[in-house]
């Protein structure tokens, strides 16, 4: 079963722009919700909004997040996140209808899980969509919560928000996996220096320009702008026949090679995450090219 949430309001926006999809594998065992946000769009005006708002909302005891995002997920206009609201039928927000989907679905199967992901802008609103059921103590939702898989996602907070999500993984146990490809620029942004104070958490599974894994805990230059980066971005987009541009590592965030990584990757890079002492042996396979 697939149920389209489509396309759901910002308050802040006041227009339709977040999109997301929830999908029912009831012949799974034990059967899996999926829950996919959908990234930027090319020419997308609003979404790119989005992604440059990088405007700090904070949360007492919490830490500091991405603006943008938070108003893409559902962030009310003067009230900020309550724990229950009262939707018009014309203007749907993404978390409270996507949260009022699992919480009907997963009522039916005791056994039922779910998960979260999303490219680009749509794996930042998959990692924040846990980081609101915990601020809503939505504790019966976590527990169902299976995972949380991003490909090419950005940074989401700073310091503080990551050491809440990092006890969020630990008290509830859902895995949270970050695919990272090779140069990609968006991962590596907002930049984690003296200025922005922008902190990844979680686990990266990067891959390099040949998909050669390995489990890191930040992918290889970890912010964009470093001299000692360039060199080799510019080196890869050679190799791999491309144009020049003034932005290497933008066209690796190409959704493709994010499906090429999940198809072409070693099996191995797999079993590590499930037997960690396999790790030293991903990781020696793998260079950061």
């Amino acid at each position: 079963m697939i149920t389209v949430i489509g396309i759901c309001l910002p308050d802040f926006q006041r227009k339709l722009s977040t999109q997301g999809f929830v999908l029912h594998d009831k012949n799974a065992y034990p059967d899996v919700i999926v829950v996919a946000f959908r990234g930027t769009e090319a020419f997308d005006a609003d979404a790119w909004c989005t992604d440059f708002d990088i405007s700090w909302y904070e949360f007492p005891g919490i830490g500091k997040i991405h603006g943008g995002f938070m108003k893409a997920l559902g962030l009310i206009m003067q009230q900020g996140w309550p724990r229950e609201f009262t939707q018009a039928d014309d203007r749907p927000i993404a978390y409270y209808t996507i949260r009022e989907k699992l919480r009907e679905l997963l009522k039916q199967n005791k056994k039922t899980k779910f998960i979260l992901t999303g490219h680009s802008m749509g794996g930042a609103i998959a990692i924040l969509f846990p980081a609101v059921l915990a601020m809503h103590e939505e504790r019966w939702l976590l527990k169902r919560l299976e995972g949380v898989y991003t490909f090419g996602q950005p940074r989401v907070g700073d310091e503080e928000f990551k050491s809440f999500m990092d006890s969020q993984l630990e008290k509830y146990g859902f895995k949270y996996l970050r695919f990272v490809y090779c140069n990609d620029v968006i991962p590596r942004l907002p930049t984690d220096d003296s200025t922005f104070l922008f902190k990844h958490f979680g686990t990266c599974v990067y891959f390099n320009s040949c998909y050669n894994g390995k489990i890191v805990s930040e992918e290889p230059h970890k912010n964009y702008i470093s001299v000692c980066a360039a060199i080799p971005r510019f080196l890869n987009a050679v190799w791999e026949l491309m144009v020049w541009t003034p932005l290497p590592g933008l066209a690796a965030h190409n959704p493709q090679d994010y499906v090429n990584v999940t198809r072409l990757g070693p099996d191995t890079i797999y079993h590590c995450l499930h037997y960690p002492k396999l790790r030293s042996v991903s990781n020696s396979d793998a260079t950061e090219d």
